[in-house]
């Protein structure tokens, strides 16, 4: 009941203000609605961009299908569902990418979003999705992972296409104890630019919407106060975006921050 009472600064229905619009597309965690990314999507959709969130049918908790059916979370069920996710996500993400592009597009008139300039990010299991779509798809341009493990690795191959890796320090810090190695062991085959950056004080669910609600419930604030993981989201993203989708650089993403001094960049190239 609270929950679907929260307003937000989206508009069902808003005129875009312009066409050739880049496109970025936000997949959540595992499990969790489209919502969850609510934040980043309104940040990045007043800067511009086409922004799409996708709801995974049978992933999320529930999802409502266009019929109005709603289904819930079959993988949930299934114990080895994680490593079949991100392919799935991948073939998501493909079919939305065409049913917004083209001739006849799904979304506005022909031409409102510049199908040469797509990129992707995604939050936990999301984020390796993207990568994912990014192996599967040529079309995606730039991919951003926050927080979130290669549970299915690159191929050798690698991947030549801008990527950018963005959690905590709990889980990636290089050489740190509990540091996840996914990340170590992918960096090779990120063969393009890339960016490792760790958050301090963040947890696993920072780089989403529920902080914020968590906090207004009265449960009391984790290291990073809501407030300021919400402006770390969305300026770091926000960065990665601009540059590899409009070429605009930033100082965030190569050098320290005064107004950020909790994220560290690790390993640039």
């Amino acid at each position: 009941d609270l929950l679907s009472r929260i307003r937000t600064h989206a508009r069902a229905g808003a005129r875009p203000a312009r066409s050739g619009l880049p496109l970025v597309v936000l997949s959540p965690g595992f499990g969790l609605p489209r919502s969850s990314l609510t934040s980043l999507s309104e940040e990045l959709a007043s800067r511009g961009y086409a922004v799409a969130t996708v709801g995974h049918p049978y992933e999320a908790m529930a999802t409502t299908l266009p019929d109005g059916t709603t289904v819930t979370c079959t993988a949930c069920e299934i114990e080895d569902s994680p490593g079949l996710v991100p392919a799935i996500r991948s073939a998501d993400v493909s079919f939305l990418v065409g049913r917004l592009t083209g001739a006849h597009p799904a979304w506005g008139p022909s031409g409102l979003i510049d199908a040469s300039r797509i990129g992707m990010a995604g939050h936990s299991i999301g984020g390796n999705s993207a990568a994912q779509a990014m192996v599967d798809d040529p079309r995606i341009d730039a991919g951003l992972v926050m927080d979130g493990s290669f549970i299915v690795p690159l191929p050798a191959t690698g991947l030549a296409r801008p990527f950018m890796l963005f959690g905590t320090e709990e889980s990636f810090l290089p050489g740190g104890p509990d540091e996840e190695t996914s990340w170590r062991d992918n960096w090779p085959r990120l063969t393009g630019w890339k960016r490792w950056a760790t958050v301090a004080g963040s947890g696993h669910e920072s780089f989403t919407d529920y902080p914020v609600l968590t906090e207004q419930l009265g449960v009391p604030p984790g290291a990073l106060p809501a407030a300021k993981a919400v402006s770390i989201t969305r300026s770091y993203v926000r960065a990665f975006f601009g540059l590899h989708l409009r070429g605009v650089p930033s100082p965030l993403l190569d050098h320290p921050s005064p107004r950020y001094p909790e994220v560290r960049l690790w390993k640039n190239t």
